[in-house]
C-alpha cells in the first residue's frame, strides 16, 4: 500500500475514457490494459514513488512485459485508479491491485499507489476503501493484507482510515538505496469490514 506526499504538474495527462470494472463514490476502477504500461512506468519514475516501493528504473519493454504476465495471472486483479468527478474527471490518478487471492483460505494482498499530483486529495482512501469492499463484497475473502514503510506516514494513515490493522512489523525487509528498510504489516478481516459503518461502493 503506497501513498507518499509530494507534488508534480499534471502537464502531462490526459482525460481518458475508461469502462468502469468498479465505482465506489468519488473514484471508480477501471481493469488495467497492457497500453496502460506508459503511464505506470512514468509514476514509478517519481523519485519519492521509487523510494516507497522500493524498485530501481526499468525499461518501459519490462514492465510492459511484466503488466502483460499480470493481466494473465488469475491469482491477481489490476486497476487504474479513476477519478470520474471533479477537478480530476476522467484522469487516471493511480493504481489497485489485489493479488496473491487464494480463493480456498480467502486471503488476498492489497496494493494502492497515488501518483505524484493527486496525493492528499482523498483518492488513496477511496481507492483502498473500493478495493476492499471489491474483496469483500464480490470476492469470497477473510483476510486482506498490506505493507508499507514503517515511515510512510500517508500510507499508514490511509490504511488506519480504511480499518486495517497494524499487527506487526518484518524488520529490514525491505533493501533499497543501500539501506535496510523496515515494513508495517497491516490486515482487515471480513467481521471487521462488515462491522464498519460507511456506504459500500455499490451504494454510491
Amino acid at each position: 500500500m503506497r501513498e507518499e506526499t509530494g507534488n508534480t504538474g499534471h502537464e502531462d495527462e490526459v482525460e481518458v475514457t475508461r469502462e468502469l470494472s468498479w465505482r465506489a463514490g468519488a473514484i471508480g476502477l477501471a481493469a488495467l490494459d497492457v497500453e496502460d504500461a506508459e503511464l505506470l512506468h512514468g509514476w514509478r519514475s517519481d523519485p519519492e514513488t521509487a523510494h516507497q516501493l522500493g524498485v530501481w528504473p526499468r525499461p518501459l519493454t519490462a514492465l510492459r512485459e511484466r503488466v502483460e504476465r499480470d493481466i494473465e495471472d488469475d491469482d491477481r486483479d489490476d486497476f487504474l485508479v479513476i477519478a470520474p468527478d471533479g477537478a480530476d474527471g476522467g484522469v487516471p490518478v493511480g493504481y489497485a491491485a489485489l493479488t496473491g487471492q487464494n480463493i480456498v483460505s480467502g486471503t488476498a494482498h492489497v496494493e494502492v499507489v497515488i501518483a505524484a499530483g493527486h496525493r492528499g486529495l482523498g483518492h488513496g482512501t477511496a481507492g483502498l476503501d473500493a478495493l476492499v469492499d471489491l474483496a469483500f463484497g464480490e470476492l469470497p475473502m477473510y483476510r486482506l493484507t498490506a505493507e508499507t514503510h514503517t515511515d510512510n506516514v500517508p500510507a499508514l494513515a490511509v490504511l488506519a482510515r480504511s480499518g486495517f490493522v497494524r499487527e506487526g512489523v518484518s524488520r529490514a525487509a525491505c533493501l533499497h538505496r543501500g539501506r535496510r528498510h523496515d515494513l508495517a504489516v497491516f490486515s482487515l478481516l471480513r467481521p471487521e469490514w462488515e462491522a464498519m459503518d460507511r456506504p459500500r461502493a455499490w451504494d454510491a
